[in-house]
């Protein structure tokens, strides 16, 4: 039998679903009128979705649900750290400025990392929401997807939450920071 390397093993899995359990119930405030119950039957039938959370997990996300889409019959998950997942920081952008860097080059880039654990970057929108359910950020920044016009002359837009306020702010692409990493989201 070919074991698939993004399943988690029963033993993993079901600690994992206790530790979003006990997250979702903590923080009813994100998810008002959702039930866990129907999120765990989701959960279950789709374990590749579930091995990306643990990929959110052990990185430092600490997932929660933030959302429901009644369209889609899908519920949206996204990073809920108080700070910028400390396992996915000090990452550039993208590939494309990982590799433009000469000197100094980071391990990894923000794009490549979300895509290898099944997650997508932040849009600035959805970094706004994420903001109304909690304080997140205050002393980190997260990359944001950023809009290919801007990608193309070499720039690429962060986050953070200072003085009551999101700001969104430009660098480089190939810029990296110990205190910048990037929030992620998952449909289930």
């Amino acid at each position: 039998m070919t074991e698939n390397k993004n399943v988690l093993p029963v033993e993993q899995r079901e600690e994992l679903l206790k530790v979003l359990q006990a997250r979702f119930e903590k923080n009813m405030n994100r998810h008002e009128g959702l039930e866990w119950a129907k999120v765990e039957v989701k959960l279950n039938a789709t374990p590749e979705k579930l091995w990306s959370l643990n990929e959110m997990e052990v990185t430092g996300g600490e997932p929660d649900v933030v959302g429901y889409d009644k369209e889609k019959d899908e519920y949206i998950f996204c990073d809920c750290s108080k700070e910028s997942p400390k396992g996915r920081r000090s990452l550039c952008y993208d590939l494309e400025a990982l590799e433009a860097r000469k000197k100094h080059k980071p391990e990894n880039n923000a794009i490549d990392v979300a895509a290898a654990i099944g997650i997508e970057l932040l849009t600035e929108e959805q970094y706004r929401e994420l903001q109304q359910l909690g304080d997140f950020d205050m002393k980190s920044s997260s990359w944001v997807q950023t809009p290919s016009d801007i990608r193309e002359l070499g720039g690429a837009l962060f986050c953070d939450y200072r003085f009551g306020h999101v700001f969104v702010y430009h660098n480089g692409a190939d810029s990296y920071y110990a205190a910048r990493g990037f929030r992620g989201s998952l449909r289930v």
